[in-house]
């Protein structure tokens, strides 16, 4: 099967990032910018790189960018780029188009345009900051909605050797434990009866309030 292509428009810290993490993972990468320098520094380390002016529609076309399986914008110093850069994705055909949002106001603008996504990473970096400071035990942290969320939780000392079945968090905070991380693998879905150990992540899901509860009853108790 062939590799899914992707074309990332701005080679920036956020862009050359993406990038590098696609290619690590297997995937075709172009990146395009329109900063000779940038493209220079990721010319040995994308599958190509091209300078180029990503809102012109012929260079665009001549690019075969239509034929890629996804395009992100990321563009993070010029708003008025990323917009144009973004509608045209959308006009040539690309299958799914993906675009960093600096602002509310630009990813509302990239919202009303239909992007597929639009993703604030410095938002999004700042919640998980916030969350990470207040909850030491807590790795990440996804919004899966404004109510609810997934946090990983490494599993402090105390509740060493309890089960699934002790702490019974469905029942007892409305909240659900759908994985255990550990040095030997990852258990998905795991049993009443699997048994945390000191170090261990916990990766739960269920609505904000539930979790809450359950971190600050149980995990942030027993820490």
């Amino acid at each position: 099967m062939k590799a899914q292509q992707f074309v990332v428009i701005g080679l920036g810290r956020f862009g050359s990032s993406l990038a590098l993490e696609l290619m690590e993972m297997g995937y075709e990468v172009l990146g395009i910018d329109h900063h000779e320098e940038r493209v220079e520094e990721m010319s040995d380390q994308l599958t190509h790189t091209v300078v180029a002016d990503a809102t012109d529609e012929g260079i665009m076309r001549s690019l075969g960018v239509r034929n890629f399986d996804c395009g992100i914008v990321a563009i993070g110093d010029n708003m008025e780029r990323s917009i144009l850069a973004a509608i045209l994705l959308k006009e040539i055909g690309v299958k799914q188009v993906v675009a960093k949002a600096i602002s509310i106001l630009h990813g509302r603008a990239l919202s009303r345009l239909g992007v597929d996504r639009v993703i604030f990473p410095e938002r999004d970096m700042g919640i998980r900051v916030a969350h990470q400071l207040v909850t030491p035990n807590l790795l990440d942290y996804i919004e899966l909605s404004k109510d609810y969320k997934i946090v990983e939780l490494t599993v402090p000392s105390c509740m060493n050797g309890r089960s699934l079945s002790d702490l019974n968090t469905r029942a007892k905070y409305g909240c659900s434990i759908v994985a255990l991380n550990r040095e030997s693998g990852i258990i998905v879905a795991p049993t009443a009866h699997d048994y945390l150990s000191e170090g261990d992540v916990m990766v739960l899901i269920g609505p904000n309030e539930s979790i809450d509860r359950f971190e600050s009853e149980v995990v942030n108790q027993e820490s």
